[in-house]
């Protein structure tokens, strides 16, 4: 009898605040039965993310197909990472050069390669090969929610940065005109997560809490919810159109769970986007919706090890 082989496919680790999530990808594609997720979050220690990661990692590989082998390991993560000494010191977990890379590659095994990149490549990797972007050599894609963050594709290859924290765009300065007492102020993510939208509503008066309650109230006729929406989306067009002179890049992808809080956020950000511009070539700026949804870090994960 002849032995049948499938063919090769890739696992995917992808790191956040919240849960650690593990899958096998295959051409873009993650495999069904195959994705297995563990809690994070800020009691997360070293330890306790140690054991989640090998956790989801170990039942993830135990759904390999028959015939199957794994060609190589990609993990995205919350940042700052280090892709070069593997270790991730998210903001939003209490660990510091925690060694991701080395921890997955224990379960592994020495013979699958692993590489290490920021969640937000990923998704921008994803997109590019096979989402909004595909049709396009250079792209960016943001991340709206709770924070806002994103990844750079120039030329068709994905660009990481020095220590592997280049798309960080939520970090870009919107005014800079006067001191600030916290580094944080007057950045995009301020002023456009999700959590930033609700603070500046109620500091004018609303008195809902959360995003869904924003995006509720402003459908509603509410004129503060509505306000905070469109200032969200103009401080990312802005953004854009900072990047767009910096990069020379046309289009612009959009995803997150914040950029769902109204029907037109996405346009409401290319004509932010487009109204900032001073380039002429910043004024044919595309601004898309992403495409892969939550698939995207694990998808964009498994494209590493062949980036």
């Amino acid at each position: 009898m002849t032995e049948t082989t499938s063919p090769p496919c890739t696992l995917a680790v992808d790191l956040g605040g919240t849960k650690v999530e593990a899958a096998l990808v295959r051409d873009g594609v993650v495999l069904e039965g195959t994705r297995h997720r563990a809690p994070t979050g800020r009691g997360s220690d070293a330890d306790a993310l140690t054991a989640a990661v090998r956790d989801v990692v170990g039942r993830t590989l135990a759904a390999v197909p028959a015939g199957a082998r794994i060609d190589g390991a990609g993990i995205g993560s919350a940042g700052p990472v280090d892709r070069h000494a593997g270790t991730i010191s998210p903001l939003n977990l209490p660990v510091e050069d925690f060694p991701l890379a080395r921890v997955v590659a224990d379960v592994v095994g020495d013979d699958v390669p692993v590489v290490l990149a920021l969640d937000g490549t990923c998704i921008a990797l994803a997109e590019a090969r096979y989402g909004a972007a595909r049709d396009v050599d250079s792209s960016v894609s943001m991340v709206v929610s709770t924070g806002v963050g994103g990844g750079i594709v120039l030329g068709g290859a994905v660009v990481p940065g020095d220590s592997g924290n280049a798309g960080h765009v939520g970090q870009l300065r919107l005014a800079a005109t006067r001191p600030v007492d916290d580094p944080r102020e007057d950045t995009v993510e301020e002023i456009a997560s999700g959590p930033g939208s609700v603070r500046w509503a109620r500091a004018q008066g609303w008195r809902g809490d959360t995003g869904e309650e924003l995006s509720r109230d402003a459908a509603a006729g509410d004129e503060i919810a509505r306000a905070a929406i469109v200032r969200s989306a103009t401080a990312v067009g802005q953004g854009i159109a900072g990047m767009g002179a910096l990069l020379d890049v046309r289009r612009y992808v959009i995803g997150g769970g914040f950029s769902f809080v109204s029907s037109d956020y996405v346009e409401l950000v290319q004509h932010a986007a487009r109204a900032a511009a001073v380039l002429p070539a910043s004024h044919v700026t595309e601004v898309v919706r992403a495409e892969l949804g939550g698939d995207a870090p694990l998808v964009g994960a498994a494209c590493l090890a062949s980036a």
